[in-house]
């Protein structure tokens, strides 16, 4: 059974953003942020989903938004936050995307 679509917006500040989550019935919002790691990288390093909101479905779609982003905008994405990192040990093909940096 697929998710029904869920309506994820970004906000971007230019050198941070964030990704945000509001579902009908949940209190609060789920999101992911992220912050510029230098010209055509970015850094994503938090995600929180509220108790309410967990198993919605939420992290996964902002997850997606942001590969969708980077690929269309051609970034390349540090996972800082486990959700992240997990995501993509779970998704080989999105490891054209990673890139760590120490």
């Amino acid at each position: 059974m697929s998710q029904p679509h869920i309506n994820v917006i970004h906000e971007d500040y230019t050198s941070s953003g964030r990704y945000v989550v509001t579902l009908p019935g949940h209190e609060g919002e789920a999101e992911m942020t992220w912050r510029s790691g230098g010209p055509g990288v970015i850094i994503a390093d938090h995600t929180y989903a509220p108790p309410a909101m967990r198993g919605t479905g939420a992290a996964d779609a902002m997850m997606r938004r942001l590969i969708e982003d980077a690929r269309n905008k051609g970034l390349r994405i540090v996972p800082a936050c486990s959700y992240v990192r997990a995501q993509f040990q779970r998704h080989p093909e999105w490891a054209d995307l990673q890139i760590d940096i120490g």
